[in-house]
């Protein structure tokens, strides 16, 4: 021991000795296998998963892009149907209101002819029914008045 112990106050722990030169040797050749055999497959996983990554994120602008001209489309058709739409219903509502006013005219004048047919046959009745009556009261008025006067009455509807 007293050796040993001799040898390290002899030795600088500043100048380095002959183990130090040895792993230093040992790390470069381990960093060396390193950076030769491990480094570059793990590099090119990582590039491939930056490739997909970003072929990813370029698809998924695509389908972006995509989606909001398709949205885009299918609002404007949507605008178009609905616009087309309430012009057909306009159309058939204005078809509607024609046919309408036609019935109603058609309707009035009908009601019109009947009326004015029936008024008509009313008054040829009335006339009817007038003259009979006349012919039916003419004598009893007669009769009546000759009983009023005490003498008979001639009838005037004979005299004409």
């Amino acid at each position: 021991m007293t050796t040993l112990l001799a040898e390290e106050e002899k030795s600088n722990f500043l100048i380095p000795n002959g183990t130090f030169f040895v792993e230093l040797i040992i790390f470069l050749v381990v960093l060396g296998v390193i950076a030769v055999f491990v480094v570059p497959p793990i590099r090119d996983v990582l590039q491939a998963r930056a490739d997909r990554i970003a072929k990813t994120a370029d698809d998924q602008h695509k389908a972006a892009r995509a989606f909001n001209e398709a949205e885009a489309k299918y609002k404007a058709e949507i605008r178009a149907a609905r616009s087309d739409a309430a012009k057909i219903r306009d159309e058939a509502r204005a078809e509607g209101q024609k046919i309408l006013d036609d019935m109603r005219s058609r309707a009035r004048a009908e009601a019109d002819a009947i009326s004015r047919k029936a008024a008509e046959q009313l008054q040829a009745q009335a006339d009817a029914a007038a003259a009979q009556v006349r012919s039916q009261i003419n004598p009893l008025a007669d009769q009546l008045t000759g009983r009023v006067l005490g003498m008979p009455v001639a009838s005037q509807s004979g005299r004409s």
